[in-house]
């Protein structure tokens, strides 16, 4: 949904095609709608083909991610990449900035460039599917000195060594953001984790066993909120 203007918004293309040919909508029939900042109860008034109208009966009152979250994810193989967003997209991260590290596969960096309208598509679909109001942000592809320059109340670096566990490092007082990087399939390289510490992000672990990208995005992710969770 592009905007609700006056009350009124407009579905077309894939998406209304989806609603009046599989679910056969009708006119009088309810759903909550949303344009990337607020979400509406609406109501359909004219269901045609690839054309949607709805008119909004009211406001639907959402409630934030406790932490805002900036996820600067290394570029790992597409099919996991993308079921990495899914996930983190569903657990409430606010910013997305995939980056190049020194151990990323070959040609990723430069296939990311063409895959940015796939992934917004995904993470769209995944925002419908959890009911969040706001899609995130998916930046372009960077590289990893760039991710180390992203700007949060706290900063923390993902990494199987000997980093001390993430719940220690999580201050009684916490400021809303949060910015954290997660590695590649191979792991860090020492040049990049000396990098981190002189950039000023905090080293974490999620504990003693070697997990998967996606997986400690995820664990991460869901460790973050529900500590700021538990803490409002």
């Amino acid at each position: 949904m592009d905007a609700i203007r006056g009350g009124g918004a407009e579905l077309r293309g894939e998406e209304a095609r989806h609603l009046t040919r599989v679910l056969r909508v009708e006119p009088g029939q309810r759903f909550e709608i949303s344009d990337n900042q607020q979400a509406w109860l609406a109501e359909v008034v004219e269901a045609r083909g690839e054309h949607v109208r709805f008119q909004t009966v009211e406001p639907i009152a959402q409630t934030p991610p406790p932490a805002r979250i900036t996820l600067c994810a290394a570029l790992i193989k597409f099919d996991r990449f993308e079921w990495m967003l899914e996930k983190a997209t569903e657990l409430g991260v606010e910013r997305m900035v995939p980056f190049e590290a020194a151990r990323t596969d070959k040609g990723l960096f430069e296939a990311a460039r063409k895959r940015v309208e796939r992934w917004q598509r995904i993470a769209r679909e995944s925002s419908q599917q959890c009911r969040r109001t706001r899609m995130p942000e998916i930046l372009p592809a960077a590289r990893f000195t760039a991710a180390l320059k992203e700007h949060a109340g706290h900063r923390y670096f993902l990494d199987e060594g000997d980093a001390p566990p993430l719940l220690r490092e999580i201050p009684e007082e916490r400021q809303e953001t949060v910015a954290l990087i997660t590695g590649p399939e191979g792991g860090w390289t020492e040049a990049e984790r000396e990098a981190a510490r002189g950039a000023g992000w905090t080293a974490v672990s999620l504990g003693p066993l070697v997990l998967r990208a996606e997986t400690a995005v995820c664990a991460a992710v869901a460790v973050i909120q529900n500590a700021w969770l538990a803490a409002g």
